[in-house]
């Protein structure tokens, strides 16, 4: 609840900052409307272009409505609003320097794919990926799946007091907690040791506790810190480009990746909203090369000169373990920069390519007409598609927004379940005994088209049997919403109505 609360603040300031920004532009254009008219025809016209340009433009409908309606609605300056936004140089920079750093893993991410043992729907969906991004699909590697933080955490800790070479620890939040403590008493001891540790955090998400006095403090405890996107009062799209992804990499050897944050509550160890449901895999062997390379990727676009990683391949795993595995593991990421919206897309072929069901955990369900299309097609289709959602949200407005959606998919087929003992936090998908994904990538336009993500794809492995075992488990003890359950009156659903409208910022 206090992070909760200092994050609301900081975010308020900041919004402040940005709305005095907003509202000295539209002083300036209501002069220039009643001193320089030609200026003012030249900004209508300027609007047109873009609403035209917004139209043809390949993002989704409920990401461009909201434009269009500034734009409409404040001739005089929307467009010029849009062009500060949207077409910021800074994105630009950004976006060159991770192109870059992703150029130099290519020739070590890219390889020939090993298709033998994989069904049709695999060779697919992993030849995408690898165009898509790189990443490419390993054997020789181990899975592990866990239900619930606490139990993932455990392994966490014991996987870094055993680093030898270097940790790299990659998340979103990292707030003031009982977690936290353990996580930088063992960095710090390892650093003592001589272990390469390094750290990324978003400034959004971690900005409440690092703050450039407590980053300096860790920093002093010689684990190397990135902030992630600085927060600035600035009006920049990139504000809204936040580090989402959660790895925990040791020695090349040993990644974890899943929803879980470090904060208590994601173990349970606090939470005002019951039961915290989180979900994650441990990884060991060859496929933790994909994540150590994206943590590269991030850090060198982000960090000093100084403390930028020259050869990638230094960071490589060496080999001297002999995991057991049965079938395909394959990490991936997914960047709001690129022109692929790589994290729904995967989604999207597991539905349409499923035979007998398809599971899904998610915090939140606020989608794109694609998505809803493919889950209502899925369903119609007689696959058994089951939605989890949470019985108790963290935030009021994007619960309601999320249940908004609930109607569209009963009515063809969907089964929905909220989940009561408290918050769905989980970020899962498993289909057919033979496919599925754990990651960071919600149901939500945030994960799906704003945030940095990335996720561990599976198939056939004996840990598909655990995720869904967990599925099943997890309907036993939530409550399944009928189509009788969807009764709003006119004016709650005039209000989701609006919501909607701005759904992709929410």
């Amino acid at each position: 609840m206090a992070l909760l609360r200092k994050m609301a603040r900081r975010l308020i300031i900041i919004g402040l900052l940005m709305l005095a920004q907003v509202a000295v532009l539209i002083v300036l254009a209501l002069w220039i409307a009643t001193s320089i008219p030609i200026v003012v025809a030249a900004s209508w016209i300027l609007g047109l272009i873009i609403v035209f340009w917004l139209v043809r433009k390949d993002e989704p409908s409920a990401y461009r409505i909201p434009w269009v309606i500034i734009i409409m609605g404040m001739p005089a300056i929307g467009g010029i609003l849009y062009l500060i936004f949207e077409e910021n140089p800074h994105i630009k920079r950004i976006d060159a320097r991770i192109n870059a750093e992703h150029n130099k893993l290519k020739d070590l991410l890219d390889g020939d794919i090993e298709t033998s043992g994989m069904c049709g729907r695999m060779r697919g969906i992993s030849r995408y990926v690898q165009t898509a991004s790189s990443y490419r699909p390993y054997q020789n590697t181990s899975s592990k799946y866990y239900n619930f933080g606490e139990y993932m955490f455990e392994d966490m800790l014991i996987a870094m007091k055993n680093a030898k070479k270097f940790i790299f620890v990659e998340y979103f939040i990292i707030a003031e907690s009982s977690m936290w403590d353990m996580v930088l008493e063992v960095l710090a001891d390892k650093a003592a040791q001589g272990v390469d540790v390094r750290l990324i955090v978003d400034d959004l998400g971690g900005g409440s506790l690092f703050t450039r006095s407590y980053t300096k403090k860790v920093r002093a405890n010689g684990v190397k810190v990135v902030r992630f996107n600085p927060m600035a009062p600035i009006l920049s799209r990139f504000m809204n480009n936040r580090n989402h992804r959660k790895i925990l990499i040791i020695d090349g050897q040993i990644a974890f990746n899943g929803g879980i944050n470090i904060s208590d509550e994601y173990i349970n160890q606090c939470s005002r909203l019951g039961v915290w449901k989180d979900a994650g895999v441990r990884l060991e062997g060859d496929a933790v090369s994909a994540f150590t390379h994206m943590f590269i990727k991030i850090w060198n676009a982000s960090c000093r000169a100084s403390e930028c990683i020259p050869d990638h391949s230094t960071y490589k795993n060496n080999g001297d373990f002999a995991p057991l595995s049965d079938g395909f593991i394959m990490p991936y990421d997914d960047s709001p920069l690129a022109n692929e919206h790589l994290g729904e897309n995967v989604y999207i072929d597991i539905l349409n390519q499923a035979r007998n069901y398809v599971y899904i955990f998610t915090p939140y369900l606020i989608i794109s007409e694609n998505m809803i299309y493919a889950l209502k097609m899925a369903a119609r289709r007689g696959i058994d598609v089951r939605i989890v959602t949470p019985g108790n949200g963290d935030s009021r407005t994007v619960h309601r927004l999320t249940r908004s959606y609930y109607g569209y998919l009963l009515k063809s087929g969907v089964r929905i379940y909220e989940y009561t003992p408290g918050m769905m936090h989980s970020k899962n998908f498993v289909s057919d005994d033979e496919i599925a994904v754990v990651g960071t990538i919600n149901l939500d336009y945030r994960s799906l088209y704003l945030h940095f993500e990335c996720a561990t794809l599976l198939y056939k492995t004996r840990s598909i049997h655990d995720i869904k075992q967990d599925a099943l488990n997890t309907f036993a003890e939530s409550e399944e919403i009928l189509l009788s359950d969807d009764k709003a009156r006119l004016h709650d659903k005039m209000f989701d109505a609006f919501l909607r409208m701005f759904a992709a910022l929410m």
